[in-house]
């Protein structure tokens, strides 16, 4: 089984329906899987045997999606990284999964050159790549389920990236999972792609595949534009890390969108704050859908479902928002202590969780694969807790957690409480530390243009909310938030200027 035969097999469904249009490339889904074919017999005819890797490192465009398939029908693995790492990055993936081809785009391709000396580079758009789809098409490669299609490097914001491998079979129980849970799709559909390819918006474009959906791509988020979307289409369905939705709801744009238009907003990688998502509610209604997941187990550990978001049984409505849902189908989740034994309800400790889109491993890491998929598990390293119902609530990253006293305490829930402020933007909670208490708790906070915040103000929010040892001992008023490529907000750099002032 081969995620390109799918393909294959939507094209002869409906050849003549429109699949991809970028500000480069408008497709059918006939006309794409000739050149997917035609870019495979390249591939193969340049002597690449299957397994072999290639990094697809691109900007948000139609080819990408043509090289990623391009790949997987010459049984060739892929290698998607994100367009705004620095070629330095790029060049320890490839170092580490010994890649022999770069495929890119124009904006990236110098500085891929000055780097990769030794690695062949091809650009789309340039008279090399069309000689690649001008070349003679073959017959999909016979992979097996369990065979390698995307090594996905994780953000490695604690360290170097790892590559965690995702087979055809993961990939593919992902999208059975997303047409099972979230939207069941059809060729009316629509996917606006706003973020990057590489992730999260890139791996929930398989089940549109799939199904016969239509790719939207825009070069970047860019609020004007996917207004301008949104008003010629209906159907349309977007990713959107918090930070992006927590933008696109602060802004007069949303009010301009009919949300009539907006089938799904599906939303994760970093934690959706109760007031941006209620702020959402108002303007979208009940169109929003909340992933939890993580590249080793992609898009695909638990979700808070549309109606979730407004009503249902369970837990209050206060508290669903506040989780990230239940269990996806076919998909086991467990909150354990450092044994991994079960933990009753209410209980904090680590998510695990097992299922058929878990990835196999880490290229080339055996010591990090034992551990992290120990007891046929994958440990996320996220804390959390599950209540009687089985939402799960997460509290934060093993390593962000502050212990001061000798007490724990977890800063998301301090950053839900600050979040109220109707002033404050963004907010992220640290530890620094304390020679008495280990570690005290200190809060960056971004105001909105123009608007004065007060610590006092602050602490009353927080002292009428929370227990008081868990309110913010200093603040850091700021401009944005360091964030990695991905949206995440980067705590490790927080905790760095707070190394420097102790040392200035």
């Amino acid at each position: 089984m081969n995620l390109a035969q799918l393909l294959q097999e939507t094209a002869r469904r409906q050849p003549g329906a429109p699949a991809i249009r970028s500000e480069t490339l408008e497709l059918s889904y006939g006309q794409l899987l000739d050149r997917v074919f035609r870019l495979a017999g390249a591939l193969t005819s340049s002597g690449r045997r299957p397994g072999d890797r290639v990094i697809l490192w691109m900007e948000n465009c139609g080819e990408f999606f043509e090289c990623l398939y391009g790949c997987w029908a010459a049984g060739l693995v892929a290698v998607p990284c994100n367009a705004k790492l620095h070629p330095r990055e790029i060049e320890h993936v490839v170092a580490d999964c010994g890649a022999t081809l770069l495929l890119t785009t124009p904006g990236l391709v110098s500085g891929a050159q000055e780097i990769l000396s030794g690695t062949e580079i091809i650009c789309a758009g340039t008279a090399a790549y069309e000689r690649l789809i001008a070349s003679k098409p073959v017959a999909a490669h016979a992979s097996q389920p369990e065979d390698l299609a995307w090594l996905f490097y994780t953000s490695g914001t604690t360290g170097r990236p790892k590559g965690a491998m995702l087979s055809h079979r993961a990939l593919l129980a992902m999208s059975l999972t997303y047409l099972s849970d979230v939207d069941f799709l059809g060729p009316s559909d629509i996917k606006l792609h706003m973020a990057p390819l590489s992730h999260g918006t890139g791996l929930y474009a398989l089940p549109f595949f799939l199904k016969g959906g239509q790719h939207i791509i825009l070069p970047g988020f860019d609020l004007e534009a996917l207004a301008e979307v949104v008003s010629r289409h209906r159907n349309v369905t977007m990713f959107a890390a918090p930070t992006m939705l927590t933008r696109l709801v602060n802004s007069p744009i949303a009010r301009e969108i009919d949300p009539t238009h907006i089938r799904t907003i599906y939303y994760g990688g970093g934690p959706m704050y109760v007031a941006d998502l209620q702020r959402a509610l108002e303007i979208f209604g009940p169109r929003l859908y909340q992933i939890f997941g993580q590249g080793e187990s992609p898009m695909t550990i638990t979700g808070l479902d549309q109606a979730g978001h407004i009503g249902g049984d369970g837990p209050p409505i206060a508290d669903r928002l506040a989780s990230c849902g239940i269990a996806r189908s076919g998909v086991l989740v467990r909150v354990v202590d450092e044994d991994d034994r079960d933990l009753p309800p209410g209980e904090v400790g680590e998510v695990i969780t097992q299922s058929a889109s878990m990835m196999t491993g880490y290229w080339n890491n055996a010591e990090a694969t034992a551990s992290t998929l120990r007891g046929g598990w994958l440990h996320t390293g996220d804390l959390g807790s599950l209540d009687a119902s089985g939402y799960l609530t997460l509290r934060d990253r093993s390593k962000d957690m502050i212990i001061s006293g000798g007490t724990n305490i977890y800063p998301r829930e301090i950053e839900e409480v600050l979040l109220r402020h109707p002033s404050v933007v963004e907010v992220s909670v640290v530890g620094n530390p304390h020679p008495d208490w280990g570690e005290e708790v200190v809060a960056f906070v971004v105001a909105k243009d123009g608007e004065t915040i007060t610590e006092s103000e602050l602490d009353q929010l927080c002292l009428e909310n929370i227990a008081r040892f868990k309110r913010p001992k200093a603040y850091r008023f700021v401009g944005p938030l360091p964030k990695n490529n991905y949206g995440k907000i980067l705590k490790t750099e927080l905790r760095r200027r707070l190394d420097q002032e102790r040392l200035s």
